[in-house]
C-alpha cells in the first residue's frame, strides 16, 4: 500500500506523520532519515493492527500541491 506522509521542519531536525495511521509517527536529523524512518514505523505499525487481528487501513489521504 501507498500511503501519504507529512513532513514537517522543525527546530534542527523533521518531523513526519501518516494522516491515515493515527498515531504512525517519526523524526529524524535529516530529510532523508526521516524518510527512511517513517517507512519503518508505517511497517511497524501494520505489523502490530494484523498482529492484533485487525486489516490494515486502506489510503485515503490525497496530497496536493496548490500556488498561492
Amino acid at each position: 500500500m501507498r500511503y501519504a506522509i507529512v513532513i514537517e521542519k522543525a527546530n534542527g531536525n523533521y518531523s513526519a506523520f501518516v494522516p491515515d495511521l493515527p498515531g504512525c509517527i517519526a523524526t529524524g536529523a535529516t530529510l532523508q532519515e526521516t524518510q527512511q524512518e517513517i517507512r519503518k514505523v508505517i511497517r511497524f505499525h501494520l505489523e502490530g493492527l494484523r498482529a492484533d487481528g485487525m486489516d490494515a487501513p486502506e489510503p485515503t489521504s490525497v496530497c496536493e500541491y496548490v500556488e498561492a
